[in-house]
């Protein structure tokens, strides 16, 4: 069996005891390609960002790098512009033929909540080798707002993979032309290319940019902050916006984009030549996403933007991302969107689930 494992298999993955959760992996947590890993009960702010390293446990890091230790037990705020650890419920027994990658969810993405996954050993944020048994940690830090969590929040998922899985540009081709993965013409290189959108066929409105001095998120509330709190809207009648920078920008692709279900796909950042910016990895795309069969009919991908150190024009249509497809290892029981609490199928440009 080669590919990304689907939902079928991670039940029984989970069933055999190479993932395992304290409390118990949930029903909840199981996506069509991946599944949602769960925030333990501390937090520990660390003095900085940090990667475990060869031969060393995150456990001996943070004995370094630990400041104080936050009790998530009735909710704790986790600050803006702080770094936190935080111990998952979930820990891996992986095979030596199974290999993992980690992501943000798309709503953590959206609200510049940087979240990466680290473990003992580590030398790369997210990826997580072949034959791994320990624990999983998630590495928090809030960029634009501050945020209130508590156990059991999932803000990160996990993908297991057997064997090569990544679609050459040949095979892209190939699965576009019969599928067509993207509205408009294809950009294959190294995955498929994808555009911003500053042209909107109705109105002026572009994107939204974070406000610098907010309140704080609780991410249980959803649909409940008014957007003008948090977000300035960005309109545009010529075709371009002039990013700031440090400001965080969601913005949304030009193309609309189509995951077939026996495929999935990863967000991907471009040539870091193209210009003094960068769009987060948003995370993972499931099969299905923007399939016409599981109620989407070409779904665009939002973008979360952020600007480094020199203004920056971005304009209508220049590439800023790519989409790498990987083969599923078997189609999904269940696809994004059908019948599933799918909250961005035949998106456009929208801000995270937390805004009404």
């Amino acid at each position: 069996m080669t590919g990304v494992l689907p939902s079928q298999v991670l039940r029984q993955l989970i069933s055999d005891g190479i993932l395992t959760g304290s409390p118990d992996i949930t029903e909840a947590q199981i996506q069509p390609a991946s599944l949602d890993l769960r925030l333990g009960t501390v937090a520990y702010r660390v003095r900085a960002s940090f990667l475990t390293g060869e031969g060393a446990t995150v456990a001996e890091r943070l004995a370094e790098f630990e400041m104080h230790r936050i009790d998530l037990s009735a909710g704790a705020v986790l600050e803006k512009g702080c770094v936190y650890v935080v111990p998952l419920m979930e820990h891996l027994d992986l095979p030596d033929t199974i290999q993992a990658v980690a992501n943000a969810k798309s709503s953590t993405g959206r609200l510049d909540l940087l979240t990466r996954t680290i473990t003992d050993g580590g030398v790369e944020f997210d990826r997580i080798a072949p034959g791994y048994t320990g624990p999983l940690y998630a590495e928090i830090c809030p960029r634009s707002f501050s945020v209130l969590v508590r156990p059991g929040m999932r803000l990160n998922q996990i993908r297991f993979r057997q064997g090569q899985a990544v679609l050459s540009d040949a095979e892209l081709k190939q699965l576009h032309a019969d599928e067509r993965l993207v509205s408009g013409e294809a950009l294959i290189s190294d995955g498929l290319g994808f555009s911003v959108d500053l042209s909107p066929s109705e109105g002026t409105l572009v994107g939204y940019r974070a406000k610098p001095h907010t309140g704080v998120i609780d991410l249980d509330r959803i649909a409940h902050y008014d957007p003008a709190e948090y977000w300035e809207p960005i309109h545009s009648t010529e075709g371009r916006i002039i990013l700031d920078p440090g400001a965080f920008y969601i913005l949304v692709s030009r193309e609309a984009v189509h995951i077939p279900p026996q495929y999935a796909a990863e967000m991907a950042p471009y040539l870091a030549m193209v210009g003094e910016f960068r769009v987060h990895y948003a995370g993972f795309f499931d099969p299905g996403f923007g399939h016409g069969a599981a109620g989407g009919t070409g779904s665009r991908g939002v973008l979360e933007v952020r600007c480094h150190e020199a203004p920056f024009v971005l304009e209508h249509g220049q590439v800023v991302g790519r989409l790498v497809y990987e083969q599923m290892a078997a189609e999904p029981e269940t696809l994004y969107g059908a019948g599933i609490s799918s909250n961005y199928q035949g998106q456009g440009l929208k801000l995270s689930k937390h805004f009404r």
